[in-house]
């Protein structure tokens, strides 16, 4: 069988990848993390999302991560802040992605799924190193050398600006689950978010030009 496995956490990106998974594979699971961030809101909305896919969502607990990286996604007393002087921004969660989908790949293997899909993008590389092309691609070789699998890594949305991301959820038919009900926000709140930090503007900003586009279309 055709299967897939979604490293999901009820965000935007991710939501578009799982049911964008669900068109292209014949089965799809999904696999998200408990990884000590901020707003446990986002596995909550994971796993309700999940549940009207009707796909099987697996979580786990990687909360350790806190302890080994400083930054405010897991550290609820430091106040989200933009990039500066090309410092990574301090939401940067250091190696997440590279383990996040190396605990996908494991767990993969166990179920016989050799289809890993995540929605990074080089849109979003700026200060995030673990969202690059070249970055899949090796973590690609490496996981398939370290178990002697033969895994694939989909990124649907690589190429993708927020623009296009807004699109993919229309022709998919979940345009509103995923403005309504996914969370990219920084601070947790769901739908459109605070407006203001750097997840949500990016986000805002790509729904507005896809409605212009579509509109002027």
């Amino acid at each position: 069988m055709n299967k897939a496995l979604v490293v999901y956490s009820g965000g935007q990106d991710s939501t578009t990848c799982l049911y964008w998974a669900k068109k292209n594979f014949e089965s799809v699971e999904a696999i998200a993390f408990n990884y000590g961030q901020r707003h446990l809101t986002e596995l909550t909305a994971a796993k309700e999302i999940a549940a009207k896919a009707e796909v099987s969502l697996t979580i786990f607990n990687l909360d350790l991560m806190s302890g080994v990286s400083h930054n405010s996604l897991t550290d609820p007393a430091m106040t989200v802040e933009l990039s500066e002087d090309d410092r990574p921004p301090n939401t940067l969660v250091e190696g997440r992605n590279m383990l996040f989908l190396t605990y996908a790949a494991i767990f993969a293997k166990t179920k016989e799924i050799k289809n890993i899909i995540t929605g990074v993008g080089q849109a979003d590389f700026s200060g995030y190193p673990d969202c690059r092309n070249e970055f899949i691609l090796s973590l690609n070789q490496t996981l398939n050398l370290s178990m002697d699998y033969e895994y694939t890594i989909h990124t649907p949305l690589m190429w993708l600006d927020k623009t296009a991301v807004w699109k993919m959820a229309d022709d998919l038919g979940v345009f509103d689950l995923v403005k309504d009900q996914t969370i990219t926000c920084y601070h947790g709140i769901i739908g459109a978010g605070c407006g203001e930090c750097p997840s949500c503007k990016l986000r805002n900003r790509g729904l507005v030009n896809y409605l212009k586009s579509k509109n002027d279309g």
